[in-house]
């Protein structure tokens, strides 16, 4: 399986508008992080996890030609606000394209891109979408594979974690529940949520997200949604073996032991 980090910043992005810090102007590009997203080759076609606000952007840069299905963790608009650009997937696909999430984050889509499902003219295009209910703890064929919809909160939201085969995709995750955790063992990949070293209300700090990766012991852990105050190579020479700081365009394959030398 091969993952695409299409995005690993918050709901700002990295560099933040108008901030004058060191890593908003750093020279380092594993500190410019567009907002959280992941692409997914899967058997039958590419997986993306959330269409955030730079998906035309992040498609270009890492070179996706084929989106075939979208699975969203939920509407929050740093993880929906780049549906739109879909449409062209959907030149390429000749079709609509699934979209998977839980029925309530599926009405939040009906009602944010109301256009897409309005009668009327289409002047440059409208995405064309097969809206999916799924249901925490029922696993649904998606492109030849099995993917397991998980619980998970965000605060005090209730949102979607993904399990696919020995990788995981948990971000915006504050708090997980022990069946989650229960079904989040023996990964080969962990992609989870740390927003920095600071407490925050609705988000794993670093902190805590380590506590998590003892806990489950995948076999490699990469951690998104991280803000301005992360600083990749400070938080990558105190992380333990095993553990790292994603970055947008990091590649990673389910069946190559050797990735983390890519990225050392």
């Amino acid at each position: 399986m091969r993952i695409i980090c299409l995005g690993t910043g918050t709901s700002y992005g990295v560099p933040i508008v108008a901030c004058p810090c060191s890593v908003c102007h750093s020279a380092d590009p594993r500190n410019r992080r567009f907002r959280c997203s992941v692409a997914v080759a899967l058997p039958q076609g590419t997986l993306l996890i959330d269409t955030p606000p730079e998906l035309r952007l992040a498609c270009l840069r890492d070179g996706i030609h084929r989106i075939d299905a979208v699975a969203l963790t939920h509407t929050h608009a740093d993880h929906v606000m780049g549906m739109d650009d879909i449409r062209r997937f959907n030149d390429i696909k000749c079709g609509a394209i699934p979209i998977l999430a839980e029925p309530r984050f599926l009405g939040d889509i009906r009602r944010i891109f109301a256009y897409v499902f309005t009668d009327g003219q289409e002047g440059g295009g409208k995405p064309k979408m097969e809206l999916q209910a799924i249901t925490p703890g029922q696993p649904v064929d998606v492109l030849g594979a099995s993917v397991l919809p998980l619980r998970i909160l965000h605060g005090e939201l209730p949102i979607t974690a993904y399990r696919i085969g020995d990788f995981a995709y948990v971000t915006d995750v504050s708090e997980i529940p022990n069946g989650t955790m229960d079904r989040l063992r023996d990964l080969d990949i962990l992609i989870l949520g740390a927003i920095r070293d600071k407490p925050h209300a609705t988000h794993f700090s670093i902190p805590q997200a380590l506590d998590v990766v003892k806990e489950l012991q995948p076999r490699r852990a990469f951690f998104t949604h991280m803000t301005h105050d992360v600083e990749y190579t400070e938080l990558l020479s105190r992380l333990p073996d095993g553990v790292f700081p994603a970055y947008d365009g990091l590649v990673l394959d389910t069946d190559d032991p050797a990735q983390e030398r890519v990225i050392e």
